[in-house]
């Protein structure tokens, strides 16, 4: 409620009816704040420890683009990201791997404001958390200042932001001392946490505050104009900064502006890279970024700690690696942080100025869900490069072989799950991630050589889901995706001459679903057998096959070829299953998911 009363104070469009409305269905003032709910709220962090993930992340993006941008006498770039923390953000592994992060990259103009009340749901701290919180952060390179009096000493907490903002080589994190519930009768208890105060509680708060006990909901003229000076002062300093853009643009071009903006440079997506040989899709994304990269200056990214696996270090791309000592570079060395890598991202695009993108195994992406999750409810462009994407990983085994994690991510609201089977596709995958500034991507990639398709296309990609070989009259439909469209083709093969079978590429389900129904059923076209082909769990896949050919359980550690064919993916047995599915279901097949499609 704090950030909603701040911002109805300082005159955001937060009327006292939405106030009142706290927490009810449709109102502006949802239970956690909602990044494009509710105006001013710039992240969404109902999850411990994201906020500071995120903050790290702006903090990350102001570096990198004032390092790249500011002039001597025009300093475009040049503010301050604040982050208010409590015991439990400070718990969370999420916080643990991203300030660490923002300590080895000096973000100096980040600064971490501690509420350290010492109280928690299940009550005091002292139960499960006593570390030496100041001198951990000094040792992960963080400048401490301690404020003792943080309920009622307003000088020395001004004094301790004034310190703060004069940092030039190390984070801050304030250390403020409070009392939860400072005044009521439930002061210093963990009650006062989650449950609202007595009537006569509140009464005897207003009371010792010099406030009118018997109004409610009420704010005078003078405690309004004190707020409303605010906003004047930050609106006059917002036409300032205008001006300031408008000099460094007409004296140093354009691109700063662009970045700001989040507008695109003209003809980067005709360089993409096509088909030609066979090869990894990985290998196909890093062939990708090495053309995006230098033409786009907005993309910063990196991996977390597996450059030489992920290839999303390119070198014809001249990457400079962001430093301490280096922070106009644009290639983030995450280290071993996948959770706390994609709570940054999510920073660095609410920062704006950024397309981020984050490499990792696919399988890790697991690690990272919270933030998965949230980059997508907040409507976060965030690129998550999923290599090493199925049991075609190989020896490494069931431990890093996702098999059951696609269906997990593809149930994500406003979330594109995208598997490309060769290069013309992963460009095409990454075309689209780019071009969709409201929606996360998770780019899913290969290890092993895929087969290159003739009818591969950016369009159908676009589309989703879309036909790569085509049968007069067919019999029966193949669905695949990634490395497994060339089973379904060469299935498709064997079975010429007995039947006339199509092969669908299906990138990205979630688009296809957005499909017209005209077009949707010219791919798959509804009374033809279907079988669908993916090297992992079937749940999610009986919406377009009525029978599919993956995994149940978690896989096993062999060569990529024996995997294969121990779970039955391949050609030849796509292709018995699709004449058996063709014999048991008929001239006529039922509808996938009837029952579900009748009650839509």
């Amino acid at each position: 409620a704090l950030i909603y009363s701040m911002l109805h104070l300082c005159g955001y469009r937060l009327s006292m009816d939405d106030l009142k409305a706290f927490r009810q269905m449709h109102s502006n003032t949802p239970g956690h704040p909602e990044r494009g709910v509710t105006e001013g709220v710039e992240v969404t962090t109902g999850p411990l420890g994201q906020g500071l993930a995120n903050a790290v992340g702006m903090a990350l993006v102001e570096a990198q683009m004032a390092a790249t941008y500011n002039k001597d006498d025009l300093k475009v770039v040049d503010h301050h990201t604040y982050v208010f923390c409590g015991d439990g953000c400070l718990m969370e592994g999420v916080a643990l791997e991203s300030l660490s992060l923002a300590g080895h990259l000096a973000l100096n103009k980040l600064v971490v404001i501690y509420d350290d009340n010492k109280i928690t749901i299940d009550g005091s701290t002292s139960v499960a958390f006593t570390e030496n919180t100041a001198v951990k952060y000094a040792a992960m390179g963080f400048n401490i200042i301690t404020v003792e009096g943080g309920n009622h000493d307003y000088d020395a907490m001004r004094k301790a932001i004034s310190d703060a903002k004069a940092s030039t080589d190390k984070p801050t994190l304030i250390l403020l001392k409070t009392v939860i519930g400072f005044g009521s009768k439930m002061e210093g208890t963990a009650k006062v946490h989650g449950s609202p105060l007595g009537a006569d509680d509140i009464v005897a708060l207003k009371t010792a505050s010099g406030r009118d006990p018997t109004k409610t909901f009420h704010v005078t003229d003078e405690e309004y104009a004190h707020f409303r000076a605010a906003s004047i002062k930050g609106a006059a300093a917002k036409k300032e900064w205008n001006a300031t853009l408008e000099k460094y643009t007409a004296a140093h071009g354009p691109e700063l502006a662009a970045r700001i903006a989040g507008t695109l440079p003209d003809g980067w997506k005709a360089k993409l890279p096509l088909n030609g040989k066979s090869i990894a899709t990985r290998k196909a994304s890093e062939n990708a970024l090495a053309e995006i990269i230098p033409a786009i200056p907005a993309m910063l990214g990196g991996s977390a700690d597996l450059t030489g696996s992920n290839l999303t270090r390119p070198g014809e791309a001249a990457l400079v690696d962001f430093q301490k000592v280096s922070q106009a570079g644009r290639y983030i060395r995450f280290g071993v942080r996948e959770h706390g890598m994609c709570g940054i991202m999510n920073g660095m695009h609410a920062h704006g100025g950024s397309i981020p993108f984050g490499g990792t195994f696919l399988n890790f992406i697991g690690y990272a869900l919270g933030s998965v999750r949230l980059a997508s409810m907040s409507h976060h462009q965030a690129i998550y490069v999923a290599t090493h994407d199925s049991i075609g990983l190989g020896e490494d085994g069931p431990t890093h072989q996702p098999t059951e994690l696609l269906a997990s991510l593809r149930a994500l609201p406003n979330f594109m799950v995208m598997r490309p089977s060769d290069q013309t596709e992963t460009s095409a995958c990454w075309a689209l991630a780019i071009e969709s500034n409201k929606t996360p991507s998770c780019l899913c990639l290969s290890r092993q050589n895929t087969v290159p398709q003739e009818k591969s296309s950016f369009e159908g990609v676009y589309r989703g889901a879309y036909t790569v070989v085509e049968a007069a009259d067919p019999q029966a439909i193949l669905i695949a995706t990634g490395s497994e469209v060339s089973i379904a083709v060469d299935a498709a093969k064997l079975l010429e001459g007995k039947l006339r079978v199509r092969v669908v590429s299906m990138p990205i389900q979630s688009v296809f679903d957005a499909q017209p129904e005209e077009y949707k059923n010219t791919v798959l076209t509804e009374g033809i057998p279907t079988l669908s082909i993916e090297a992992f769990h079937p749940s999610g896949w009986e919406k377009y096959s009525h029978f599919h050919l993956g995994l149940t359980g978690f896989g096993a550690s062999a060569p990529a070829g024996d995997l294969y064919k121990h779970f039955g993916l391949t050609a030849a047995n796509a292709a018995a299953k699709t004449e058996k599915l063709v014999e048991v279901l008929g001239a006529v097949a039922p509808k996938k998911r009837a029952v579900a499609l009748a009650l839509a």
